[in-house]
């Protein structure tokens, strides 16, 4: 692959698609929080940007280093998703349903948001199979545009995610929490089945 226009709308679009779990998810922090400041706006939409740039390198990394060792650890990327989206939304909608949610919702801990990061981009690391041809520039190149897609589709995901929350009210928690389950489950069944 070379330096062209269809590397950079390869890359684009390839953050198009990684970027839509983080979407969902991050209309899901917007609805638990609609009256989130717009510096955790960014740092939430960073957050994904960074771990969805961070995951395409670290597969091209594996493939040009430990492929044997990478290969068996992809069976358990279904499961480690689900895992992890199913405890936050699962305590999203537990706290919805006891109506523990606070007339201003809590900030998201710095650990949570880490959470999903890790969940939401997880599946990234495959891409550095698709990118393995490209040289460690091009690489780089490709997950830098992968992120800074990722951080624009998730601030639009915020801030949808706001308007709904303030329309909803104290159901958003119950929503979110459905959510973030939903998407647990559709990549533990892609992965899977």
């Amino acid at each position: 692959m070379e330096w062209s226009f269809v590397f950079f709308l390869n890359s684009a679009l390839l953050g198009v698609g990684l970027a839509m779990d983080a979407f969902s998810v991050s209309m899901a922090n917007g609805l638990h929080d609609p009256r989130m400041s717009k510096g955790t706006m960014v740092k939430i939409a960073g957050t994904f940007g960074i771990f969805q740039a961070v995951m395409p390198m670290t597969g091209w990394v594996c493939v040009h280093t430990i492929v044997e060792l990478f290969s068996s650890f992809e069976k358990f990327i279904p499961w480690i998703a689900l895992a992890l989206l199913g405890y936050i939304g699962g305590k999203m909608l537990v706290d919805g349903i006891k109506g523990e949610e606070a007339e201003e919702a809590a900030e998201l801990s710095a650990g949570a948001l880490l959470m999903q990061g890790v969940a939401t981009s997880i599946d990234a690391l495959s891409v550095g199979f698709t990118i393995s041809e490209y040289g460690w520039l091009m690489a780089l190149a490709a997950s830098l545009i992968i992120a800074v897609v990722t951080f624009f589709i998730c601030m639009a995901g915020l801030r949808i995610g706001k308007k709904f929350g303030t329309k909803l009210s104290g159901k958003a928690s119950i929503l979110g929490g459905i959510i973030l389950i939903g998407i647990g489950l559709e990549i533990f069944i892609s992965g899977v089945f």
